[in-house]
């Protein structure tokens, strides 16, 4: 059999569009979103309107050919299907299942018994008639290669239903299913969502299209029931054929869906990425291939599981990062250096290699001190959560260090000062890791807290990075996360000692700037003389607020609590700066540690070269 998948098209309750409307008009929404033309001789759309009407045949009801895989196969299986159904959504939009109308499951359980809908009943109802329909579709089946499924409003169900009774060697290269009424109860034919509480292992990935003005779908997709699947929405005219399968497939995205599954990247789209102009990175497409190069040094050093979830998120991770850098220079007028272009790659082909990202270029040991201080702190496979081992992320920065010219020792120090750090502000809790992104999420914060970063220096770098890229992506939070931790002026002590900062965001921040101060020192670098004097005028700001409040409120007041930690971490940073020999005017502990250093060093690090 040929690689080209065959189409499958499963039609819902009526005559079966005897005329295969569905497929003119799939046809030309294919080709007006640059697919080639339907091959009819590719095509397989069984038509069993009059199966559904009564039982001819008694053949029993096919078995389940598809098996569950064991404990350790089904997980590897589900991040596999994750991994595939992650780059469709990256290719189609965002996911969105809806919220249901009100009543809407009591209009579609008043529909199915009236005689309009007499061929639904009898399939969720009637044994013999679901065993009919199932077998005749199969017996129009090859036994062997690639499928791709499109089912209308029953024939989702049907298509549900068939998935884990195709032959073995039939894979499911996509399934689209539109206007489904699979999110209602009635439907739950044999109990059906035990039966696909876990992605088939034949199955590819399964999106499905639902309109908002289609009372079958009632204003929700099935993802509630199926949760490994995708749910979007389409918008059409109101008409009274809005659930008509036609009125779906003339959805562009509902085409761009089906198209990929059957033919891969559109016609027209380029054969080979752009692959940029060879100009000078800015500071955040430099941070970004910082972070992507620590990032896949991280993931070499990781085994089994744990390297193949990390190198999966990260893969995410770099395409978005790639794709936002893109729009964003799209936006400003800026062209994309070829040091970003060459890292994309199509991320909705599961088969797509990422680019790897070469080594970073030489930095000064001044310069580099806060940048790597907040790239070892801060996660950067945003938004993705993975528990990394301190030795794995330890062993990939001093690889980096030594990379970048610096050494592998700078790379141990990274660490050695961030533990002190730690170990400052503890207060005799243990060392407690501040939890990688906290920084980055709570420039978002004080962004917020001080009325978009007013008076605070270098809040328009802050500010920008949070609009170019958002707080939640890697290249966002880190470039916040930086910014703020260099940040000067009273703005940064207000934000702080504002309650909408909470006492963890204050030692994420705290946390930085004296691990940096403990770096310099191991590396004998000159002091920042700004950090002694920002934490001394924080502290005096979260003291008066203290005050203010303990004047009226409640001794057990959550908000006292939370100043009066903020309190203790400020103490405990000042200690630790002024008995190690940090505290301005004190002798350093090494002679040659002497003088401020200049206050923009991490935007200095980041700068064109």
């Amino acid at each position: 059999m040929a690689s080209e998948p065959i189409l499958l098209f499963l039609h819902g309750v009526g005559d079966g569009d005897q005329d295969d409307n569905w497929r003119v008009r799939l046809t030309e929404t294919l080709v007006r979103v640059g697919y080639p033309e339907l091959d009819k001789n590719r095509l397989i759309a069984p038509k069993y309107a009059h199966s559904l009407v009564g039982s001819d045949d008694k053949d029993p009801l096919p078995s389940l050919t598809i098996k569950l895989p064991p404990r350790e196969a089904s997980k590897k299986n589900r991040r596999d299907f994750e991994r595939r159904i992650g780059a469709v959504e990256f290719r189609l939009g965002r996911h969105d299942r809806g919220n249901g109308r009100p009543g809407g499951d009591a209009v579609i359980n008043l529909a199915v018994g009236l005689p309009p809908f007499l061929q639904a009943r009898n399939y969720l109802k009637n044994p013999q008639i679901r065993a009919q329909v199932l077998n005749r579709i199969l017996k129009m089946l090859p036994e062997s290669g690639r499928l791709v499924i499109v089912g209308h409003s029953l024939g989702s169900v049907i298509a549900a239903d068939l998935v884990r009774r195709l032959p073995p060697g039939l894979d499911v290269a996509g399934m689209v299913t539109i206007g489904s009424p699979l999110a209602n109860g009635q439907f739950d034919v044999d109990k059906l969502r035990e039966t696909l509480a876990e992605p088939p292992t034949n199955l590819a990935w399964w999106v499905n299209f639902w309109n908002g003005h289609d009372p079958v779908a009632a204003h929700r997709g099935v993802s509630s029931v199926f949760p490994w699947m995708i749910d979007f929405r389409i918008q059409t005219k109101m008409s009274p054929r809005v659930h008509d399968a036609v009125e779906y497939l003339t959805d562009e995205t509902v085409a761009e869906a089906i198209g990929f599954a059957l033919f891969g990247s559109r016609s027209k789209e380029l054969a080979v990425i752009d692959q940029g102009l060879d100009i000078p990175l800015d500071s955040s497409e430099r941070l970004a291939l910082l972070a992507l190069r620590y990032g896949y040094l991280i993931k070499m050093k990781l085994e089994g599981d744990l390297r193949d979830r990390y190198s999966g998120a990260l893969r995410q991770v770099q395409a978005t990062a790639v794709d936002s850098i893109r729009w964003r220079n799209d936006r400003e007028g800026r062209a994309m250096p070829s040091e970003v272009g060459r890292l994309a790659f199509d991320l909705s082909d599961p088969h797509a290699t990422a680019p790897e990202p070469l080594p970073s270029s030489h930095l000064a040991k001044d310069d580099a001190v806060v940048l790597l201080t907040i790239l070892a702190a801060e996660n950067v496979i945003r938004p993705f959560e993975i528990s990394v081992p301190k030795d794995a992320r330890q062993d990939a920065m001093k690889e980096l260090t030594a990379e970048m010219g610096l050494g592998s020792q700078y790379g141990a120090d990274v660490f050695a000062a961030a533990k002190r750090a730690q170990e400052a502000l503890s207060g005799g809790r243990g060392v407690n890791w501040i939890k990688g992104g906290a920084l980055g999420a709570g420039a978002a914060a004080i962004a917020v807290a001080t009325g978009g970063l007013a008076g605070l220096a270098g809040a328009a770098v802050i500010t920008s990075a949070l609009a170019g890229f958002g707080p939640g992506g890697m290249i966002g939070g880190l470039l916040a996360a930086g910014n703020l931790v260099t940040a000067r002026g009273d703005g940064i002590a207000i934000g702080l000692a504002n309650s909408g900062t909470t006492a963890e965001t204050l030692e994420a921040v705290v946390a930085r700037p004296l691990a940096a101060a403990i770096l310099r020192q191991l590396q004998h670098l000159e002091q920042d003389g700004a950090v002694w004097r920002i934490l001394v005028e924080t502290e005096i700001v979260v003291r008066r607020e203290h005050e203010r409040l303990d004047e009226f409120s409640d001794e057990s007041a959550p908000a006292l609590k939370e100043l009066k930690r903020k309190i203790e971490a400020i103490e405990r940073a000042l200690k630790y700066l002024r008995e190690n020999g940090l505290e301005p005017g004190v002798p350093p502990s090494h002679p040659d540690e002497t003088g401020p250093a200049p206050r923009s060093a991490f935007r200095k690090a980041l700068a064109p070269r």
